[in-house]
């Protein structure tokens, strides 16, 4: 697989959360900053689509936007 090769910096203290979180997830640092990033870029899309989408067809309601947030919910907190 071909590969873009990054160098990035980070401030001390984040640098040091991200490879901890990196290491929790049991994850090399590369491949948790690419999901990371790839996650970020997904919800800037669906940001950008929600927009348009209530540029054309209005506001989404309290109710709308109630049940998106329980439908989207990590099935862990559904359960509670």
């Amino acid at each position: 697989m071909k590969v873009a090769k990054l160098s990035i910096s980070f401030d001390p203290k984040l640098g040091n959360q991200v490879r901890e979180a990196a290491r929790k997830a049991r994850a090399p640092l590369s491949s948790w900053l690419a999901q990371a990033a790839a996650a970020k870029l997904r919800t800037d899309a669906l940001g950008k689509f929600l927009d348009d989408w209530e540029d054309q067809h209005g506001k989404l309601s309290q109710e709308e936007l109630a049940r998106a947030t329980k439908e989207l919910a990590p099935a862990k907190k559904r359960r509670t």
